[in-house]
């Protein structure tokens, strides 16, 4: 053995060592040699104790629970009453169920009433009429007439409820056949005969538009209430019938029968669609009202200031408004209102008393409706408030409001008046159902904005998208079509307009007379005029203003006063075409009378047309002195278009002195317009003043302005051509400047006397620079139209600016040398060039 290896043997021999060591158990040892048991799961919680049931109510409190909830009507505590009774197992009789029932349906939940309902062990005729009655208060007639069948089926024995219920139904469908058939089947069971019965039978035809069924039920009646009155009462209203309705209000008041806030608050509204001449009626409605006690209910209280409103009583709508102790919104939205239906005659000041209001209304913590946003919208509208508009359109926003189609209608024709078609359209994008009257309001706002050809293609989107316009819209299009003065769109729209049926409405009738008189065919707008069959008073103002611009004043003269034998009323309109009739044909007297006579005889307010074609007319026939008087006494002496016409007149006659005078204070009111400088020059050359002239040039200048460029166009083979004045550089490389020189060698060889050209003659006299003619863009027009056109058609050709004299005169001698009608229309009238000839008689 090594020496290593004797130590660890020494050790592990070692007794000491042993002494060390645990000695081992022997029941340790015994246990350890026993066979181990399988373990055992752990052992598992204790599963907690069944919660017991809680006890049911009392019948006769679920029932004060439910009555408690439907008085509300509260659907959480409906709900919680039905959940108590599942979870405590009770199961409710049918007095309870019936209850339970009636609690869902006056909360308008029928997905749960009909649930429960299917689920009852046992129903009558309570549990029918409530489920009817709940079908049709809900907004679902037709489910409810269809209970109403499985009733029936059923063989239920309908009684008096269930005959009214299923009365509402049909009156909610606006189905009087099935309404009849109900009538018929409560007489066959003999529940008629009840003022129950009969109440409902009458509101049931007055809803459905059978006013003669009403009044026959209401005659016939075995027995009569007070409901029964105001249903007969209310009928008439619906009807629009305010006159038999106050006759029906004087027959109660002898029969002593007891009027009601909603029968009395009808008959108010109705009455506020009377005339001005009726103020003796609303006087004594609102003494009715006061009488019976309803001064201060709030329903007939915002019909009364709605009815002073309409009628321009704006005192005594504030009185009523005031006087109302609980105002809610509906008598705000009606105050509002009425600002905005005042007409336009009350001054900015007084409609801004709406936006008071309004005010007020945010003060007392009143959340404003869409009809309060509409209404003042309108208002903003009408006096051209368009920043306050803004503030209401920031309103409306933060409201929700700003998808409701009536707002955006509003918005888009307040945003369209100041022309910023951008918002409008942003508006229009914006409305999510999109409705007829506000794809109306959008083409509108282009049409007024002078985009014209948008207008169109978003009235063809209308028609793509497969949306029905009415006659309000096709009237805006064919405006708009009248504006483009382009006859072969004229005539398309003329046929779709036939096609569709919309040639039996006055107001299309009246825009389609438009349409033909702008395009210069005068014939097609007198025929139009003849074939209306409910004329207005804009239809034969209309006429009148198309004999007038066409230069027929005598017959527009005539057409007015077959207007006064017949009846028609007459307007502002009516009186500013035949103003324009007699200025466009020198009726100078006639005028001056029709002018007097407008003031005096019929108190209307002139407006600046017609004091523009008074001095026009005044003007053209040489009473300058006149015409200024009545400017100055006009209230519109800083009008630049008063101005520009009496300038006008002071060249044609000569009167130098007053024309430059006119010149310069028109300079200092409107420094910006190149057409008052260009006239002012014109005057300074006339009178010899060479150096005033030269400086007039010098300020156009300097303001950076220049002379607007005389365009000319016309309609060719389905496409417009436009002629600039003075652009020679398009004509010479074409036929129409060679024709043009053709038709001048006509002219020549047909105006010469014994030696001497009266054409060149006249231009001599008048300072004409016979090479000039040929630069005028109707000129280039005609002898377009002259070389296309078929020899029968008119040459039509429209000018954005007055038609010269050499123009004129040119126009005339190639209408006779051609044999050709030649319709010239400038900003102010029609030319109708015939046979050497114009319908102006030389006076434009």
């Amino acid at each position: 053995m090594s020496a290593a290896a004797a130590p660890r043997s020494l050790l592990a021999e070692s007794p000491d060592l042993h002494l060390l060591k645990r000695s081992p158990n022997p029941k340790r040892i015994a246990a350890s040699n026993r066979p181990k048991p399988p373990e055992s799961p752990p052992p598992q919680r204790p599963a907690p104790a069944r919660r017991r049931r809680p006890p049911p109510l009392a019948p006769a409190a679920y029932e004060r629970l439910l009555r408690c909830a439907s008085r509300g009507p509260s659907l959480a505590l409906v709900r919680l009453a039905h959940s108590h009774m599942l979870r405590t197992g009770y199961h409710p009789g049918l007095f309870l169920c019936n209850n339970l029932l009636a609690a869902y349906c006056r909360c308008r939940d029928m997905r749960h009433g009909r649930l429960l309902f299917d689920g009852m062990p046992r129903r009558d005729v309570v549990s029918w009429n409530t489920l009817i009655a709940g079908y049709s208060s809900a907004g679902s007639p037709l489910l409810a007439l269809g209970a109403f069948r499985d009733a029936w089926n059923s063989g239920v024995c309908a009684d008096r409820y269930t005959y009214a219920a299923v009365l509402g139904a049909c009156a909610g469908a606006r189905d009087g056949r099935s309404g009849r058939a109900a009538h018929g089947l409560a007489v066959v069971s003999g529940h008629a005969c009840t003022a129950f019965v009969t109440n409902s039978v009458m509101d049931m035809y007055a809803k459905c538009g059978m006013i003669d069924e009403v009044r026959l039920m209401f005659d016939r009646a075995e027995e009569r209430d007070e409901v029964s009155w105001n249903l007969l009462l209310s009928a008439y209203v619906r009807m629009g019938w305010p006159e038999v309705a106050m006759n029906v209000l004087v027959w109660m008041h002898r029969s002593r029968a007891k009027l009601d806030a909603f029968a009395l608050g009808g008959i108010v509204k109705a009455c506020s669609e009377l005339e001005d001449s009726d103020d003796d009626v609303r006087k004594m409605l609102h003494g009715c009202v006061v009488k019976v006690g309803l001064d201060l209910n709030v329903f007939v209280g915002s019909a009364m200031v709605d009815m002073y409103a309409k009628n321009g009583g704006l005192e005594e709508a504030i009185k009523v408004f005031d006087c109302i102790p609980d105002q809610n919104v509906v008598v705000y939205n009606a105050m509002i209102a009425g600002f905005a239906r005042l007409g336009n005659d009350p001054c900015p000041e007084i409609r801004i008393e709406a936006v008071r209001i309004y005010s007020n209304l945010l003060q007392r913590r009143i959340r404003p409706s869409k009809f309060t946003f509409k209404s003042l919208l309108e208002v903003c509208n009408l006096i051209n408030a368009v920043r306050c508009g803004r503030q209401i359109h920031a309103h409306v926003i933060i409201s929700g409001f700003e998808g409701d189609e009536y707002i955006a209608n509003a918005l888009i024709n307040l945003y369209s008046k100041v022309r910023a078609v951008g918002d409008s359209l942003r508006c229009f994008h914006r409305t999510p159902k999109q409705e007829i009257f506000t794809w109306t309001s959008m083409i509108t706002a282009f049409m007024q904005d002078g985009h014209f050809e948008k207008s169109l293609d978003l009235f063809r989107e209308l028609r793509c998208m497969e949306i029905e316009p009415d006659q309000f819209t096709i009237s805006i299009v064919m405006n708009t079509c009248a504006a483009l003065s382009m006859p072969m769109i004229c005539e398309q729209m003329h046929c779709y307009v036939a096609k569709s049926g919309f040639d039996q409405f006055t107001v299309c009738g009246n825009s389609q007379i438009e349409m033909y008189r702008n395009i210069g065919d005068l014939k097609a707008a007198k025929k139009t005029f003849e074939k209306i069959t409910c004329l207005d008073t804009f239809s034969w103002s209309q006429m009148v203003l198309s004999y007038a611009v066409h230069g027929h004043g005598r017959e527009a003269l005539l057409l007015f006063e077959t207007m006064k034998d017949r009846g028609v009323t007459i307007n502002e309109f009516t009186f500013l075409a035949i103003l324009v009739a007699c200025s466009h044909q020198g009726l100078t007297d006639e005028g001056i009378r029709h002018y007097e006579s407008m003031k005096s005889d019929y108190s209307f307010v002139l407006s600046l047309n017609h004091v523009a074609c008074m001095v026009d007319l005044l003007g053209h026939a040489g009473k300058l002195s006149d015409a200024e008087d009545i400017i100055m006494r006009s209230g519109w002496e800083n009008d630049p278009a008063l101005w520009r016409v009496l300038l006008r007149a002071c060249r044609i006659h000569g009167d130098k002195e007053r024309g430059i005078k006119i010149g310069e204070k028109l300079m200092a009111i409107e420094p910006f317009d190149a057409s008052s400088y260009v006239m002012l020059y014109n005057l300074y050359m006339d009178a010899g003043k060479i150096s005033f002239a030269m400086r007039t040039r010098g300020l156009m200048r300097e303001r950076g302005m220049t002379k607007e460029t005389g365009i000319s166009w016309a309609e060719f083979g389905g496409s417009i051509h436009h002629f600039a004045d003075g652009d020679n550089s398009c004509s010479q490389k074409n036929e129409i400047f060679t024709r043009l020189e053709e038709l001048f060698v006509r002219v020549k060889q047909k105006t010469e006397h014994g030696g001497m050209n009266v054409w060149e003659s006249g231009f001599q006299s008048k300072k004409v620079a016979q090479s000039s003619i040929s630069k005028h863009g109707e000129l280039l027009a005609v002898a377009n139209g002259l070389s296309t056109l078929p020899n029968t058609a008119p040459v039509k050709v429209m000018k954005n600016q007055r038609i010269s004299w050499e123009s004129h005169e040119t126009l005339k001698l190639l209408s006779e040398g051609e044999n050709r009608e030649i319709i010239i229309r400038d900003p102010s009238r029609f030319h109708h060039f015939t046979q050497g000839s114009c319908c102006c008689q030389d006076y434009w």
